[in-house]
């Protein structure tokens, strides 16, 4: 038996880092959020703070702000329940893996998707994500920020004997 390695992110750990990595697609300014959806610990879906196909990007044409938010932009959230929904890939009892807390929106959607718990490590300005959250019996779970480095252990890859 082998002693585990002991940087080996837990799965919240892995799931969060991956969307620390799916928000670095985002085209928003205003904020880089990415969201996995996981279910028996298999990612279902991605997402991250983009424009709709075919519209100008926030980043090259600038965000389109109503009342403080830039309407430009579909959220992380949304953009990965709606991938699911394109390919016919349910969310019922899935886990959000989310870089930020969702917005009231955003919180509504994964609610109606079935999302049964989310796991954040950064909180976003004050919504009614928590109440709806709460009534809908979805588990919140905080956890501090994962480690931003890639532990990849390229010395035991270079090091294999080639055969």
């Amino acid at each position: 038996m082998t002693k585990r390695n002991e940087k080996r992110p837990s799965w919240d750990e892995y799931f969060l880092k991956v969307a620390m990595l799916v928000s670095e697609r985002a085209t928003c300014p205003r904020m880089h959020c990415g969201c996995v959806l996981v279910k028996d610990k298999q990612i279902l879906s991605t997402g991250y703070n983009g424009s709709i196909p075919g519209d100008d990007h926030c980043e090259d044409a600038g965000c389109m702000i109503v009342d403080n938010h830039c309407v430009r932009t579909i959220h992380a959230e949304m953009n990965a329940v709606l991938q699911c929904s394109s390919h016919g890939i349910s969310t019922q009892g899935s886990t959000a893996y989310i870089t930020n807390m969702p917005c009231t929106n955003c919180s509504k959607a994964l609610i109606t998707a079935g999302i049964k718990e989310i796991v954040i490590f950064s909180d976003y300005h004050d919504t009614l994500a928590e109440d709806f959250f709460r009534k809908a019996q979805v588990n919140i779970k905080r956890l501090p920020v994962p480690d931003k480095d890639i532990d990849y252990d390229l010395e035991s890859f270079s090091s294999a004997k080639k055969f």
